[in-house]
C-alpha cells in the first residue's frame, strides 16, 4: 500500500442517547493509501456515516486517532478542521446539498470563495470542473432545472474544484436510477484514475463490488477488509 493517506487507530465514537450510551464505533483502524477506490459498506445503523464523519473532519472520537494526509486531527480547533475540510477534502452527498438560489456555476464556485480565491480565477477553475463532467452548457442553470444524474455531477464538479487528495461520497446513486447511477460511477472512476482517493460510503452491494477495495461494517466494528477486482455496476 502507498503512504496512507487516511489513518484511523482504534477509533471508538460513543453517543448518550435517552440516557443511554451507544458505541456507533468501536475500536476501528485501518489505512487508505492516495490514489485508492474504496467503498466502505454496510447497512443503515452500523456505523458507516459515523466512519466517514471522522475522515472528513465533520465529528471527533471518543478516543483514538484520526490522520488525514499525515496530519493528526484529534486536537486540532474547529477553525483548523474546516481549513483541513476545505483543502484536502471534497464531500459528495446523496441529496446534492446544492444552494437553490445560486446557479450551477455559482455553487461549484463556492469552495473557492473560501480559500479567498479571486472571482474570475474561481469562475475560470469551475467552468473546468464542471466540463470535466459535461455540464459546461448548463453553468447558468439553477438547481432546479437540471435532472438528479445532472445535479450529482454539479455536486462532483463543486468537490473537485479545489483538486482536494480525497473525495468522500455518502450513498451517491441512491437518488438516481440504476443507468444514471453507472455514470456517476464511471466519472468517480475517472476522477480517480487522475490520482484523486475516493471513498464511496454504500448499503449497496453492488457499488461495494465496483470498487477496488471494500471495507464492510457491522455494528460499529470492520467485518472484512478486501482488494478485489471491480465489478461492473449492474441493475
Amino acid at each position: 500500500m502507498s503512504v496512507p493517506v487516511i489513518r484511523m487507530e482504534k477509533v471508538t465514537k460513543l453517543y448518550t442517547m435517552g440516557g443511554s450510551t451507544v458505541a456507533a464505533l468501536r475500536n476501528v483502524s485501518f489505512e487508505i493509501g492516495r490514489g485508492e477506490f474504496v467503498s466502505i459498506m454496510g447497512p443503515s445503523g452500523s456505523g458507516k456515516s459515523t466512519c466517514m464523519n471522522m475522515i472528513g473532519c465533520l465529528d471527533r472520537p471518543s478516543s483514538g486517532t484520526v490522520e488525514i494526509d499525515g496530519t493528526a486531527t484529534t486536537a486540532m480547533d474547529e477553525k483548523a478542521l474546516a481549513l483541513l475540510r476545505n483543502k484536502t477534502v471534497g464531500f459528495v452527498f446523496q441529496q446534492y446539498h446544492l444552494l437553490p438560489s445560486m446557479t450551477v456555476l455559482e455553487n461549484v464556485m463556492l469552495p473557492l470563495r473560501y480559500q479567498g480565491i479571486e472571482r474570475s480565477e474561481r469562475a475560470r477553475r469551475a467552468q473546468l470542473a464542471l466540463d470535466a463532467v459535461g455540464l459546461a452548457n448548463r453553468m447558468h442553470h439553477h438547481p432546479y432545472e437540471l435532472s438528479g444524474g445532472q445535479k450529482q455531477r454539479v455536486a462532483i464538479a463543486r468537490a473537485t474544484v479545489t483538486e482536494p487528495h480525497i473525495i468522500l461520497a455518502d450513498e451517491p446513486t441512491g437518488a438516481l436510477d440504476s443507468e444514471t447511477g453507472k455514470a456517476v460511477l464511471a466519472l468517480f472512476r475517472t476522477i480517480n484514475k487522475n490520482g484523486t482517493t475516493i471513498v464511496i460510503v454504500t448499503h449497496d452491494p453492488r457499488i461495494g463490488a465496483s470498487t477496488n477495495r471494500c471495507i464492510t461494517i457491522l455494528d460499529g466494528t470492520i467485518q472484512a477488509d478486501r482488494m478485489q477486482e471491480p465489478e461492473e455496476f449492474h441493475a
